[in-house]
């Protein structure tokens, strides 16, 4: 990648206010494995749909087992130096906020504040009829005890934060109901299928009136609860910046186009600002 590109990019960023808009390749340095990056072929799996969450138990508690499998290893994942980049723009005063396609929290653990969680995070389990909502650390421990012949065995981590595991074995898997009215526990996050809440949304257009320009990192844009944003950009006429391995389906739309793990470039990004943002 020339140097000059991620120049240019630091001389945008330079002047305030950005929306950073974040995806699952900000995730895949830290052991995550996400939906359409490398490998993605190799490890081909259809994520579990909400329709099928909400009416079929069976898919359910086929859902939970491998939660429970995958949960150790995905709640030990730790930021790396991409996060721990937009941490430091952050603290800067750079940016007017993190819109983020993640649901890891990773973001929040490298030190940035103001972060908007569009599809959830996983360390929360919710009520859907009664909102009650648990933490999803203690909701391992429920299912551990409800599931006490089970071994907890290493296998692969799935994009979805559950894991790998034969169908066969998660037939006599129990799950519990709410403690409160005895409805459906589901993880606090979006699934396939369903909504992205509004009020989130317009937080996030509301970021995006704000700012000078959008920087999408480690997103291939292909699901539209992100593409909008960028799309959103683009009709205000603002520059809009992809840091991404692979193509990405806003490539068209893009001011600068830089090719790469965000793990690499946006440190070199944010060193370049602290060295030409005035001192105090």
């Amino acid at each position: 990648m020339p140097e000059a590109t991620l120049q240019a990019l630091a001389d945008l960023l330079s002047k305030g206010r950005t929306v950073v808009l974040t995806g699952a390749g900000c995730s895949t340095e830290s052991g995550l494995p996400d939906y359409r990056g490398e490998g993605t072929r190799r490890r081909s799996r259809n994520p579990i749909q909400y329709r099928a969450f909400v009416t079929d138990p069976a898919a359910r508690a086929r859902y939970w087992a491998r939660s429970m499998v995958g949960w150790r290893r995905f709640a030990q994942a730790q930021p790396n130096a991409g996060h721990y980049a937009l941490a430091q723009l952050e603290q800067s005063g750079l940016l007017v906020g993190l819109i983020t396609q993640n649901v890891d929290g990773l973001h929040q653990k490298a030190g940035s504040q103001r972060v908007l969680e569009l599809h959830g995070n996983l360390a929360r389990v919710r009520c859907l009829s009664c909102a009650y909502t648990i933490d999803r650390e203690l909701f391992q421990q429920e299912l551990l005890s409800l599931n006490p012949t089970w071994s907890v065995w290493a296998t692969a981590l799935a994009p979805d934060g559950d894991a790998e595991l034969p169908e066969a074995l998660t037939h006599t898997f129990r799950v519990p109901n709410c403690p409160r009215c005895g409805g459906i526990l589901k993880p606090d996050v979006v699934f396939f299928g369903e909504h992205v809440p509004r009020e989130r949304v317009e937080i996030a257009q509301q970021w995006l009136t704000e700012a000078n320009m959008l920087l999408v990192a480690g997103s291939s844009l292909m699901v539209y609860s992100g593409y909008r944003f960028l799309l959103e950009a683009a009709r205000q006429n603002k520059p809009i910046a992809i840091v991404n391995l692979g193509p990405t389906r806003g490539d068209a739309l893009a001011s600068l186009r830089l090719q790469g793990r965000t793990g690499e470039l946006l440190p070199r990004l944010a060193q370049r600002l602290t060295y030409t943002l005035p001192r105090d």
